[in-house]
């Protein structure tokens, strides 16, 4: 099956093992776990009924709107600033609001929502946890159920949870970070549950659930109900969650305002709507956030046919190039023009049991957090409890003892950013080794992944899907672009199946036979052939690996 075909599948529905759970458009065709009564209760069913007859609709119309805006530029348009909306970016006008328990967050850590990983990321030495059911969690039905579950609890102060291997015991501390869930992208839908035959929006189901079950008990805690929102590509997108999110409040009774939400700009189309995408929020965000892996990767994926914009190795692309540097300070300005915080990106690194080779990944981390901190970020991301207090340390000297974040500082005596900063591609070579390791990551990543595993350590980084698809999309860019590589290989579809193949082998000499024997590497070989030698550009690898994803 080509990934075509496998893309085109996942918009059908199964009904295989389904259950007999059901209410008047809403059926639950998934198998059988353990707590989905109490997740799916009549409440719950209600409201994702409700939120599935009103906004499900419109969700292939925002992805059409996309498809048609990605045509524009394969024919040669580049991305800008829209006129139309010009006002808004002019105007004077903020956010309403962020609360006391958002306003400080210097350091967060993020992972799937996993019961073991929610205890000890909620006990790291971070302000926020966020929980995620997007790329770092392979959604099998079993996992994205589980996960409610294990969210529940958390809010609730009694998740616990026992090592089989070990008989460890983990449970919560005292005073846990404060939570944020994830919901999946508008471009993910959730096959085990159909709204009038047809599978539902994934993110929208992640949400209603999220909320339904926890909204009370985290107002009760002088919190509240807290959300990312991923991958959106335009402020038409932000309009369509502004209408959920209102929604939702008035049939709860409760005050406008009260679910907050924080934005990921990781998309290249959202980072000239930043403007737009505050305003369109006003009432619900807080925060937007440079979610830079999925950011490059976006980069390549929207201008694809450009000849003159295809990046190098993965690894020579950092946050003070000048794309991405115009990127990260744009988004800062823009925020905190408007009252609103600036996240700054994810340190992908795990710490490493030998001392020298971790006094290097600090060193590096420590270089990346400075640059964010110095720019004027309010926080960051970790993704590993081991760097929370090298992040902590270097945003605490920035931040101050008197102060909860860099809302201060406005980047006012800036240049104004052009569009042709933000699209200007950077240099650096595109090496043999180079392309070999990308090989290496995505097809371990996606070896994992179908095997219901999205965060995934690979060679001292926390993979998620976002860096497995900036590892593919870049050979099929030069693929595409019949670029040479430093040593004067072209590189051909021919020349990647030739690596793939070997870089098959090194992964079974690394790994082992009885790890190899034992996975999918031959399945996920497989798909990354598909995806990376196809003439059309997949958008993205979760789409067909869903199909492949067991249960």
């Amino acid at each position: 099956m080509t990934a075509e075909q496998l893309v085109a599948q996942y918009s059908k529905t199964t009904s295989e093992q389904s259950t007999s759970v059901s209410t008047s458009d809403l059926v639950i065709v998934g198998p059988a776990i353990a707590g989905q009564d109490e997740v799916f209760n009549s409440g719950a069913i209600a409201l994702l009924d409700s939120l599935c007859s009103r906004f499900a609709a419109e969700v292939p119309q925002l992805l059409e709107k996309r498809k048609q805006k990605q045509a524009r530029i394969d024919g040669g348009e580049l991305p800008d600033f829209l006129p139309e909306t010009r006002a808004i970016r002019d105007g004077d006008w903020s956010i309403r609001g962020i609360p006391q328990d958002l306003t400080d967050r210097r350091v967060e850590i993020t992972g799937p929502v996993d019961r073991k990983m929610i205890i000890n990321a909620l006990n790291a030495n971070v302000k926020v946890f966020m929980a995620d059911f997007e790329d770092s969690l392979a959604p099998s039905w079993q996992k994205v159920v589980e996960g409610q579950i294990n969210l529940r609890d958390a809010v609730r102060g009694d998740i616990e949870f026992t090592a089989p291997e070990t008989g460890k015991q983990y449970k919560l501390n005292p005073d846990p970070a404060v939570l944020i869930a994830r919901v999946r992208g508008l471009h993910l839908k959730e096959k085990h549950v159909e709204y009038r035959g047809q599978a539902i929006p994934g993110g929208l189901m992640d949400f209603a659930l999220y909320f339904y079950h926890n909204y009370h008990q985290l107002l009760a805690k002088n919190s509240g109900p807290y959300f990312y929102i991923p991958k959106l590509e335009s402020h038409i997108e932000a309009r369509w969650w502004a209408k959920v999110f209102a929604f939702v409040e008035e049939r709860f009774c409760l005050k406008p305002g009260t679910i907050k939400c924080t934005c990921l700009i990781e998309t290249l189309p959202a980072v000239f709507e930043m403007d737009e995408i505050l305003y369109e929020l006003r009432s619900n965000i807080v925060a937007l956030n440079c979610g830079r892996w999925d950011y490059i990767f976006s980069y390549i994926k929207t201008l694809k046919r450009h000849a003159d914009r295809v990046l190098p190795d993965r690894q020579a692309v950092t946050m003070d190039t000048k794309f991405l540097s115009a990127y990260s300070r744009l988004l800062i300005k823009t925020c905190h023009k408007r009252g609103a915080l600036a996240m700054g990106g994810m340190a992908a690194f795990i710490p490493a049991k030998d001392e020298a080779t971790n006094l290097q990944v600090l060193t590096k981390v420590r270089g990346d957090k400075e640059l964010e901190a110095r720019n004027g970020h309010d926080g960051t991301w970790v993704a590993h409890p081991g760097l929370a207090d090298t992040a902590m340390a270097i945003f605490n000297d920035y931040i101050g003892g008197d102060r909860t974040n860099q809302l201060h500082i406005t980047r006012d005596v800036d240049a104004p950013i052009l569009a042709s900063e933000l699209l200007m591609p950077c240099d650096g070579e595109r090496t043999e080794s180079g392309m070999r390791l990308n090989i290496r990551i995505a097809v371990q990543y996606i070896e994992a992944w179908i095997q219901g595993n999205g965060c995934v350590p690979i060679y001292g980084l926390m993979e998620d899907a976002a860096t497995a698809e900036i590892s593919r999309t870049s050979i099929w860019q030069w693929i595409q672009h019949g670029k040479t590589l430093s040593n004067d290989k072209l590189v051909t579809k021919d020349l990647f199946r030739t690596m793939l193949a070997e870089e098959l082998i090194n992964v079974q000499q690394e790994l082992g036979d009885v790890r190899y024997e034992s996975g999918q590497f031959a399945k996920a070989a497989e798909l990354l052939e598909q995806i990376t030698t196809s003439d059309e550009l997949v958008d993205f690898l979760t789409l067909p690996g869903y199909e492949l994803l067991t249960a």
